[in-house]
């Protein structure tokens, strides 16, 4: 369900967020999109926001949603640890950058040919250090202000787009466009659709036996290394 309102007191933007799964505002200046993001923070408030000049779409994740992105995120982290690759991993902590007046948090964010560089640094600023390499997206809920367009704004080089039945490896292109592409930038060696044939294990296999079975054909990647 999707609603449209205006901007509410920090008590009552609480409450909306308990009335809709997505949430949608139309003319929310900068400010009162940092100043809800703190709230929400502060509260320890999973609640995702994606703000786009103005627009600002408030979505709660869905069980599905956090499901799908903790696996595909445990086979990723299985796969640099396995084949010794740097790695950062960001989580789902907010970029943004107010020169561009956008921001969002993805599913998963990782540092991979950047890693060397980030990995001592406690914090990092968009209008000075580079964009995460690779962000993972879960589509369960479709968010009402799109997120492409704010990860091109931000310069984020690749997106794995998860949409229950299909991972898409999305590279960013000449005019700020995401275009699908077979093999991953962060890994060149790896095309995101093979790992449909292991979660398509599921739920024949349970999670622990159908990351073993992803975990031992990375194993043969590493020996053809």
């Amino acid at each position: 369900m999707t609603a449209m309102i205006s901007p509410a007191p920090r008590k009552a933007r609480r409450a909306l967020l308990s009335q809709y799964d997505v949430v949608l505002l139309e003319g929310i200046t900068w400010e009162t999109y940092e100043r809800l993001r703190g709230d929400l923070d502060d509260a320890g408030s999973h609640v995702k926001i994606v703000y786009d000049d103005g627009r600002m779409a408030v979505m709660a994740p869905l069980w599905i949603h956090d499901r799908n992105k903790t696996l595909i995120r445990r086979m990723i982290e299985m796969l640099t640890f396995e084949l010794d690759m740097p790695i950062v991993s960001c989580g789902s902590v907010t970029w943004k950058r107010k020169d561009l007046r956008k921001g969002l948090e993805p599913d998963e964010g990782y540092y991979i040919q950047h890693a060397p560089q980030i990995g001592g640094r406690t914090d990092v600023d968009l209008e000075r250090d580079p964009p995460p390499d690779l962000v993972l997206e879960i589509e369960a809920t479709r968010s009402p202000v799109p997120k492409f367009p704010v990860y091109a704004a931000l310069r984020v080089p690749e997106i794995w787009h998860y949409d229950g039945k299909t991972i898409r490896c999305l590279h960013l292109r000449r005019g700020g466009k995401y275009q699908p592409a077979d093999s991953s930038l962060a890994f060149p060696f790896l095309r995101p659709a093979e790992l449909m044939r292991f979660l398509d294990m599921l739920p024949a296999k349970d999670e622990n036996g159908m990351l073993k079975a992803f975990r031992d054909w990375v194993r043969t990647l590493r020996k053809k290394k």
